[in-house]
């Protein structure tokens, strides 16, 4: 609350005139003095009063709202007396709700510049720690602070753990709480803001090396979820006030928007690393899956139709004895980024590579319904890349057959708890493979079933019959024309 000096307000030009000339009026001899009981040195009547302190004197109180600010001292009827106490009451409560009209406005200057600063420099900020540093960098400058700090929840472990801090919060920086554990753990789990002063009585109040005596904590609270809490606190035997509450707890609430896009954008970039490492061993297809997967990973081991691609650099054998390994492994890093990239762009799956050879899949774990199609597509492409290709020496070396089957086979996680590979088993792998076998460098080959389904977009040549070992009966190949 404003406080009011008596003394200045009495001798306002406006006041004092009318104050006086109304006392000589009454005929009254009168004295002000104030709460502590010294006389002002206001000469309001022209009649001397004395002794002041004589304990014959008449005194009626000035007060507002109970706040007692001094006494008028008269001698002289009560009635006039009375009338000049309520005239002074009502020039006092004047300059009282004029002071608190006052004291709004500022609070709501401050309040307003205080979230247009926060929010101008947050507004192209998407480090969550760099954030949390301004919060309370701004709490710190607005509220008297020994300590300040952010606490973030983390969803894995359970529990809120500072992220930044100041003052003498730095000195247990590791400190975690669990929701419901201590001040800031209740406020996370009401997700309403708490003023304490002498917080250390409060049962909730965890004792550590940050000792506080007056404590303001508010939670960070987006839409649906609180998200932390924003601590500040003092040592010193002071008292926080509801106006420095609603100040904190509007520069906490003007920054949950701001922390809630870091915390998004952190985790996207997370999601984007993981997904780009996760790519590099697997297909997008099978990357996504992984990321996509709620709990346990689960890429369900089931029997499905899709079309299997083998594809082999003849005589690579005589070509590794021309390079040295590190050249030749160098020379393969390259082709295989060229043939991953086509097969990617035709939904394929690359299932592994076996040495130089390439084995994918086209409909796992994606089912697509023209998989035949694509896989067809994917191997011309490959062709074509590779005469294409930058390199000189691989575009004169590395001639590659390729074999396409399609059928029902069993795909899924296969392997240990320790290592799993996402791949595919049954006749028609095998059958591929023996057609890739087959293939003499830039041919593609395939079974009926594939040049059944294609041979609307495709032009296709008899290539005879192929025994299989396990099959009974022949198995037709055709050669795919490009």
């Amino acid at each position: 609350m404003p406080s009011v000096n008596l003394k200045k307000v009495l001798l306002k030009s406006e006041v004092f005139p009318l104050l006086k000339g109304l006392v000589n009026t009454l005929d009254l001899a009168i004295a002000i003095q104030n709460h502590e009981g010294k006389t002002l040195p206001i000469n309001l009547s022209e009649r001397l009063l004395e002794p002041v302190d004589s304990e014959s004197m008449h005194k009626l109180s000035i007060q507002i709202n109970e706040e007692l600010l001094g006494w008028i001292i008269y001698d002289g009827a009560i009635a006039h007396a009375q009338q000049i106490a309520d005239l002074i009451g009502f020039v006092v409560m004047r300059e009282f709700e004029s002071k608190m009209l006052a004291n709004d406005a500022l609070d709501k200057y401050r309040e307003i510049n205080l979230l247009y600063t926060i929010a101008s420099k947050m507004s192209h900020c998407l480090d969550v720690k760099e954030i949390a540093g301004l919060v309370i960098d701004e709490a710190s400058r607005l509220i008297r602070a020994t300590s300040a700090s952010v606490m973030l929840y983390n969803p894995k472990l359970h529990i809120l753990e500072i992220i930044a801090a100041r003052g003498t919060a730095l000195n247990n920086p590791s400190l975690v709480i669990a929701p419901k554990q201590g001040i800031a753990g209740h406020v996370f789990a009401s997700g309403k803001p708490e003023l304490l002063n002498e917080a250390s009585k409060d049962p909730r109040y965890i004792t550590n090396e940050n000792e506080s005596y007056a404590l303001i904590c508010a939670p960070i609270c987006t839409k649906d979820r609180v998200l932390g809490v924003v601590n500040i606190s003092n040592s010193e035997p002071i008292s926080y006030t509801s106006q420095d509450l609603k100040l904190f707890t509007a520069l906490v609430t003007q920054a949950s928007g701001a922390i809630e896009n870091a915390v998004l954008h952190e985790n996207k970039l997370k999601e984007e690393r993981i997904k780009n490492n996760l790519e590099r061993y697997l297909s997008p297809q099978v990357a996504q899956a992984v990321i996509g997967a709620k709990g346990n990973v689960s890429l369900t081991t089931s029997k499905r139709k899709i079309a299997m691609l083998f594809s082999d650099i003849r005589n690579f054998t005589t070509k590794c004895e021309e390079l040295e390994p590190e050249q030749l492994v160098a020379y393969l890093n390259e082709y295989f980024t060229e043939m991953v990239d086509v097969i990617f762009s035709h939904q394929g799956t690359v299932n592994k590579f076996v040495g130089d050879m390439i084995v994918a899949m086209f409909g796992a774990p994606t089912a697509i319904t023209d998989q035949e199609h694509c896989a067809i597509a994917a191997a011309v492409s490959m062709q074509r890349r590779l005469k294409e290709i930058a390199n000189t020496w691989i575009r004169d070396n590395f001639i590659t057959g390729i074999g396409i089957s399609s059928g029902d086979v069993i795909v899924g996680n296969i392997g240990s708890p320790q290592h799993m590979d996402y791949t595919a088993i049954g006749d028609e792998m095998n059958i591929a493979s023996r057609l890739q076998g087959m293939a003499k460098g830039g041919q593609i080959l395939v079974t009926r079933s594939v040049y059944e389904a294609a041979i609307a977009s495709f032009e296709f040549r008899d290539f005879g019959t192929l025994p299989v070992k396990g099959k009974k009966n022949l198995v037709e190949v055709f050669e795919v024309i490009y």
